[in-house]
This record gives structure tokens, C-alpha cells and sequence, in this order.
């Protein structure tokens, strides 16, 4: 299927790394442009460097400057019609944790945001298109007792996906919000393997896959997300296939929500 993105520009938050790195990749091969940003230069420009056509972008999302100088330099070669929210992070915590732990999850994962979709508005309103995609966590709709200021930032994140979607009704534009499950990456394997030494779950990854979503993340598939997967669904909700999915929060979780809606 072409995903006819060819002409179009995304600007992909966080792609410097991680499951945002794989989203810049995919979409690149789809025929987008793609600008990676970054919080370090350096890594960056070390991505984007390995994707043709692309450009990086480095600025403090946290911040109305930094959010001002990403938006600036991401649109220096052609407008950005697609905007994809991926940066965001998880902290460890409890209801015991400082109001300051509080505010820094709602900054790295709602205002950081924020930000961006209020510098992007106009010219996406202007041209008549766009896409704005966030990416949340199933945790939106089912938190656990740790890590709960986390949890409300992105619980928030989904709310405010679904009211954005109706400002912008009849523009042209869509917002949608991808919430995956736990997603295998480096970090979650190595942190899984060492859990795995200490439950007995067996010594291949494999091994170890089946017994920690069977104990910690069941869901149908019985097995992680792959950083590939999540790339595939916001590159297709990207495109201009996607023109009558809007407002929606796409869970990509292998069925760990079980719930109709």
C-alpha cells in the first residue's frame, strides 16, 4: 500500500533515540521528510545524518524558547504538516513523591506537548491538512499504584488529544493518540533479564519474554511490543489514508485492555 507521504514533512519529537528513532526511519522509507529532534545536538544530527533527506533539530522541549527554536529550525526546509509527539518519560514514584516530581511528569509528557501544538496550529489551519499524533501508554486507561504522577500526565495527554481533535473539527487536520503497551527495547530487556535472574524465569530471552508478560504485562499475544510496530500504526495514521480516523486513542497493547469501547 502507498501511504502516499511523499511531499509531506514530519517532525518527529525525541527521534534521537528509541522507539522515536524507529517512527523517523519508517516514515522516511514512506517517502516523508523527516526532521529528528533531539535534546542533545549531537545525537540528533548523529540520526539524521543516517536517514536520507532528513535534518535534525535540537532545543529543551520544557521550555517556550526551546519548544519556539525546535518549531523554527524544523520548518527552515519546508512547512511541517505532520507533527508526531513522541518524546516523553516515565519516572519512578509513589503518592509520597514531591510536588516537584509532579510537575516535571506533566512537563516532559503533556507540556512538552503542548508547546509544539500550539506553535503548530496556524500553519497546519492555513494549509488546510495536517496530522498531529501523540503517543501515550495503555497506562492512560489503566494506571497501576506506581509511578502514579506518570500515569496523570499521560492520562491528561489522551484527554487533551480528544479536545484538540474537536477544536480543530472541519480544519483538514486529525489528532489521534497511540497508547502501546510495554514496548521491548534495550533498556526493558536488560532490566527484565536481571528480574528474570532473580524469579528463575531462564536464561534466553525468550524464556524470559513468556514469564514476565504471564506474570507482570498479560496480554493475548504473550509477548512485548515491538519498537517497529508502534512506527507501522503512526505511519499509517500519518498518512492521507487515514483522513477519517480522527479524535481516536489506538491502543496497541496485544489485548492487555480488555475492554470494548
Amino acid at each position: 500500500m502507498d501511504l502516499q507521504l511523499t511531499g509531506h514533512r514530519a517532525l518527529i519529537t525525541g527521534a534521537h533515540r528509541g522507539t522515536g528513532e524507529v517512527i523517523a526511519r519508517r516514515l522516511a522509507a514512506e517517502g516523508a521528510a523527516v526532521v529528528v529532534h533531539g535534546f542533545d545536538a549531537t545525537q540528533a544530527t548523529s540520526v539524521a545524518g543516517s536517514i536520507d533527506g532528513a535534518i535534525a533539530v535540537s532545543g529543551d522541549l520544557m521550555t517556550d524558547p526551546g519548544a519556539d527554536a525546535v518549531w523554527t529550525a524544523a520548518n527552515r526546509e519546508g512547512p511541517v504538516d505532520i507533527l508526531i509527539n513522541n518524546y516523553g518519560r516515565a519516572q519512578r514514584g509513589t503518592f509520597a513523591s514531591p510536588t516537584e516530581d509532579w510537575v516535571r511528569m506533566y512537563e516532559e509528557n503533556l507540556l512538552s506537548t503542548m508547546r509544539l501544538v500550539r506553535l503548530a496550529l496556524p500553519s497546519l489551519r492555513a494549509a488546510g491538512w495536517g496530522r498531529i499524533i501523540n503517543l501515550g501508554t495503555i497506562g492512560s486507561t489503566r494506571p497501576n499504584a506506581e509511578n502514579p504522577h506518570y500515569y496523570a500526565a499521560k492520562g491528561a495527554l489522551a484527554n487533551m488529544t480528544v479536545a484538540l481533535a474537536k477544536a480543530v473539527a472541519g480544519s483538514g487536520i486529525t489528532v489521534n493518540i497511540v497508547s502501546p503497551g510495554i514496548i521491548h527495547t534495550a533498556e526493558v530487556e536488560e532490566s527484565l533479564r536481571t528480574l528474570g535472574r532473580q524469579a528463575g524465569w531462564g536464561e534466553s530471552w525468550p524464556e524470559i519474554e513468556r514469564a514476565a508478560v504471564a506474570e507482570r504485562f498479560p496480554n493475548a499475544v504473550g509477548r512485548l511490543a515491538r519498537r517497529e510496530e508502534i512506527a507501522d500504526l503512526v505511519c499509517y495514521l500519518a498518512s492521507p489514508r487515514a483522513d477519517f480516523i480522527h479524535g481516536q486513542n489506538l491502543r496497541i497493547d496485544g489485548g492487555a485492555v480488555d475492554v470494548v469501547n
